[in-house]
């Protein structure tokens, strides 16, 4: 499993990014990823959130505006 930044909203921007991180079990990703939104996530507001995805997950490009 490995954790993914993306839009807390859904836009067109997600922009994604890896979690540079060892390979861990799921279990211990969501873990992970629960700590980085209680530390950066303060609001429904935040722009960016992180969650767990599959290895072979394919990260969503930023589009131009």
């Amino acid at each position: 499993m490995r954790i993914v930044e993306t839009d807390n909203h859904g836009s067109d921007y997600p922009n994604e990014k890896f979690v540079n991180l060892p390979q861990m079990k799921v279990e211990d990703a969501h873990l992970v990823c629960k700590a980085i939104n209680k530390a950066c996530c303060k609001s429904d507001e935040a722009p960016r959130h992180w969650i767990v995805v599959p290895d072979d997950y394919k990260l969503k490009p930023g589009l131009e505006p």
